[in-house]
C-alpha cells in the first residue's frame, strides 16, 4: 500500500497493489479513501479468485510490510482460507520490499502523475487503472529482459527465450 496525495492538504488516498514477483505484473489493485483491513482482505480475495489460486498445487506467498493493515485478523483469516502464506518485512527495515518500492516509484514518477494531487477518489482510481494498464502491457521491464509483465505472466511464446531467467 502507498499513499496518493489529494489536492486537499493533509488528505491521502490509499493505493493497494498486489504484484506477482515472477512476472512483475500487477495482478490486483484498488484505491480507497481510508486504510482499512477490510479493503486489503477484499483485494486479496478478489485477486486470488481472478488468478485461480484455489486450483494451484503450490500456494503463493503474500509478502508485505509490517503494517497493521496486512497483519490484521481480517486479512490473516482471508489468507488462511485461501491457503496463502503471509510473509512480512523485518521491523524498521525500509528496503525489505524492494519490488513494491520500485513499482511505487515508477508510478509516482510517471508524467501523468498529478503534481498537485488528485481532485477526488474517482480521479485517483482512473489514474491507477491507466497506470496498471500501461505498466502491465506497455512497460518493458528491465528485470525481466525487456518484455511486458503481461507477456511474462501469460508465458507468451514470442518472449519465451527472452523471458527465462
Amino acid at each position: 500500500m502507498t499513499y496518493l496525495p489529494a489536492q486537499v492538504m493533509g488528505r491521502w488516498f490509499h493505493l493497494y497493489l498486489i504484484l506477482d514477483l515472477y512476472s512483475r505484473k500487477i495482478v490486483g489493485w484498488e484505491v480507497h479513501d481510508a486504510d482499512h483491513a477490510d479493503h486489503a482482505a477484499h483485494l486479496v480475495r478478489r485477486t486470488a479468485l481472478a488468478e485461480g489460486i484455489a486450483a494451484l498445487g503450490t500456494k503463493p506467498v503474500l509478502h508485505g510490510d509490517n503494517g497493521s493493515t496486512l497483519k490484521a485478523t481480517t486479512v490473516l483469516a482471508m489468507l488462511n482460507w485461501l491457503g496463502v502464506k503471509p510473509s512480512y518485512s523485518r521491523p524498521r527495515v525500509s528496503d525489505d520490499n524492494a519490488y513494491a518500492e520500485s513499482l511505487f516509484r515508477t508510478a509516482k514518477y510517471r508524467p501523468e502523475f498529478p503534481t498537485r494531487g488528485f481532485a477526488d477518489l474517482d480521479q485517483a482510481r482512473i489514474w491507477a487503472a491507466d497506470f496498471r494498464h500501461w505498466y502491465n502491457f506497455n512497460h518493458r521491464h528491465s528485470g525481466i529482459r525487456y518484455v511486458s509483465p503481461a507477456q511474462r505472466h501469460a508465458g507468451d511464446r514470442s518472449c519465451h527465450s527472452r523471458c527465462t531467467t
